[in-house]
């Protein structure tokens, strides 16, 4: 090595680290958009699974206590004798349960987006924190 490639090297090394930390600040910044996308997401499917869950269903009737649905919710009545209440598919255990799949892989994600935008976050702001330039 000679005497006069040691600034050039200090110059490059220098640039690059807020560089770095610039782009991964708006890596960050790009992961957290996206890790809000995902818990509106899981809320709204965990919202639909508690509506199927608890909210009666089917026809209505009359009586002298007013109207009110003929079948209850899964929550409510699990296993309902009703013709009418079995021909709902949302409403039976297979769909019941995909439906929580489903929810439970978008928190998880959405847990994980956050966690991993937080990450870079702290990463950008040590990187534009701590440089030093070698030379």
């Amino acid at each position: 090595m000679t005497a006069d490639e040691t600034p050039l090297e200090g110059s490059v090394l220098s640039g690059t680290a807020p560089e770095m930390a610039e782009k991964r600040a708006r890596d960050a910044r790009r992961i957290e958009g996206w890790s809000i996308v995902w818990m509106l997401l899981a809320m709204l499917i965990w919202g639909c699974f508690i509506f199927l869950m608890v909210a009666d269903y089917g026809p209505e009737v009359s009586s002298y206590k007013g109207t009110h649905a003929v079948c209850q919710g899964p929550l409510g009545d699990p296993s309902p004798q009703d013709r009418d209440c079995r021909s709902d598919e949302l409403r039976q255990w297979p769909a019941l349960m995909g439906i929580l799949a489903l929810a439970s892989l978008a928190t998880v994600t959405a847990a994980a987006t956050t966690v991993y935008a937080k990450v870079l976050s702290r990463l950008a702001h040590n990187d534009g924190a701590g440089v030093r330039p070698q030379g």
